[in-house]
């Protein structure tokens, strides 16, 4: 019993340490607007779950999500709160459903690596895949968030247009499921940052104490290359369900599309004039992450060549595990 209840004190350190740095960051990011009151309970259990289960490379790279779309939030944040103010149903600082519309895929698959990683698995299973499929689908949902803030908040910006997704029809900016050609740029550069940092996390595991060590440095392109893949597509399948499930109304005053069933700006009430009523941004946002995480899932899965870049992780994982066996 000794044994047993000391070797659980390391995860249980684990959790405090992060529920005390992401109880700090949520603190400070409340103060600053960028999570209203009930985003920070929110921000805390993501945090801590993803960080404290899954490693601390996997709570850095979280971190890296909130504070990178956090910045590009501030950019000529103006002109962007007077869209949002005729568009949006939600402020700029997210709430409870909002983090985790955006954060639950990921802190899941989180919570599910690390409790793959605390078992013993095979090192027939280890070959089976390229990568870890429950790391490979955290990279993916969070690549897909990232890669979505940062379309809408560069694309929301540009000075052409955008483009309804299923119609090619001009709409105004910060209507659901308008893509920019700005905006796809920014997403494809989010998923890509994302996984260039995932992987320079793990890759810096093996070189620390305490992280998870995978994959090696063997592959450093694979990861990245999933995560880029899975989320840049995921993002497409948030324009996709924006422009075709989520509920769109136009108010009867102005004629302006929006979210909102009360425009603001003229205070009457909005007619739907598209998708589905209870639909609304954040059921996209939770649909195109677990699009993401499933297509980063799926990717993983592809059989490990006999020779090529996995081969050295193959080994190294297989050795792994032996040694933890005895």
């Amino acid at each position: 019993m000794e044994k047993r209840s000391a070797s659980r004190r390391p995860w249980l350190w684990r959790l405090l340490l992060w529920l005390l740095v992401s109880s700090g960051i949520s603190l400070l990011a409340q103060r600053r607007g960028a999570l209203s009151r009930s985003g920070v309970p929110a921000a805390i259990v993501t945090g801590t779950v993803t960080a404290g289960a899954g490693g601390w490379e996997l709570g850095l790279s979280l971190i890296f999500f909130f504070l990178s779309s956090s910045l590009l939030s501030r950019f000529r944040q103006q002109r962007k709160a007077t869209i949002a103010a005729e568009k949006s149903n939600k402020g700029s600082a997210r709430d409870m459903l909002q983090v985790a519309a955006n954060g639950g895929v990921a802190t899941w698959c989180a919570l599910r690596y690390g409790l793959r990683r605390r078992s013993r698995i095979s090192s027939d299973q280890v070959r089976a895949a390229c990568c870890d499929p429950w790391l490979a689908a955290f990279g993916g949902a969070l690549a897909t968030a990232t890669a979505d803030t940062w379309a809408t908040e560069v694309g929301v910006l540009t000075r052409r247009p955008p483009r309804l997704m299923t119609t090619g029809r001009p709409v105004a900016p910060g209507i659901s499921g308008a893509v920019s050609w700005p905006g796809t740029l920014a997403a494809a550069a989010g998923a890509l940052a994302l996984g260039i940092v995932l992987q320079g996390l793990l890759t810096l595991a093996r070189l620390l104490p305490g992280g998870t060590g995978e994959p090696g440095p063997d592959r450093p392109l694979l990861l990245v290359a999933i995560t880029w893949l899975s989320g840049f597509t995921g993002s497409l399948v948030d324009s996709l369900l924006g422009a075709t499930l989520q509920a769109v109304y136009r108010c009867p005053r102005c004629g302006q599309e929006t979210e909102q069933r009360r425009h603001r700006r003229c205070g009457s009430l909005t007619q739907r004039v598209r998708g589905w009523p209870g639909v609304n941004n954040d059921v996209v946002n939770l649909l195109a992450t677990l699009s993401g995480s499933l297509i980063a899932a799926v990717l993983s899965r592809s059989p490990v060549p006999r020779s090529g870049p996995c081969q050295g992780y193959t080994r190294l994982s297989a050795s792994r595990l032996k040694k933890g066996s005895r």
